[in-house]
């Protein structure tokens, strides 16, 4: 796996199923460049276990990461087609129907190679999330292994932090919550921070 953090995003221009369930042909990270944040993540397959537990979790705080100004994105080696199954899916049963942000077709795996994701044995991708600022530079990564569900509340975190950051030129420590002290990045802001 590769590490992306400081470095250009990798474009991307694959079909995507969007709200409602509609496909479109192309879909790409730099028309979204300038204009919105962007937390890309990759789940291994559709009609899966975990997955639907974390596309409906990003589902229900997809209000928050849309006040920050961040465009959500989900991705897999999945066909458009097993995409618009699986959101005509009822959840009761394993489905992700309500599910409003994009899902990519990585059909090709590109994108997961691209990314560093792509788990070669199986084929499918790593549950890789890849926050990716305004100017397409990748500002965090984190990689969990197939059976380890990930935690939304932290993407969020992570959106804060960064754009606190980019605000105020001041460092968030760890456990930073929005709302709470940060520092600046110097001897004086570390022993204030810990005054």
């Amino acid at each position: 796996m590769s590490v992306l953090v400081g470095k250009k995003a990798p474009d991307f221009d694959v079909k995507a199923v969007v709200e409602g369930g509609k496909v479109v042909d192309s879909y790409k990270l730099s028309d979204l460049l300038g204009k919105k944040y962007v937390v890309l993540f990759f789940y291994p397959l559709d009609f899966t276990f975990v997955c639907p537990t974390e596309l409906h979790a990003f589902q229900e705080k997809l209000s928050e990461f849309e006040k920050r100004d961040v465009q959500l994105i989900g991705c897999s080696v999945d066909s458009w087609f097993s995409h618009v199954a699986w959101l005509n899916t009822s959840k009761n049963i394993g489905g992700i129907e309500g599910v409003k942000y994009p899902l990519l077709s990585d059909f090709n795996k590109n994108i997961s190679k691209d990314y560093g994701v792509l788990f070669e044995g199986l084929g499918a991708s790593y549950r890789g999330l890849f926050l990716i600022d305004k100017a397409g530079i990748v500002r965090h990564q984190v990689v969990n292994d197939l059976p380890l569900g990930r935690n939304v509340e932290e993407a969020l975190r992570m959106v804060d932090a960064l754009q606190y950051f980019e605000k105020n030129g001041e460092v968030c420590p760890a456990n930073w919550k929005s709302g709470e002290k940060a520092m600046t990045p110097d001897q004086e802001g570390l022993k204030s921070f810990f005054s």
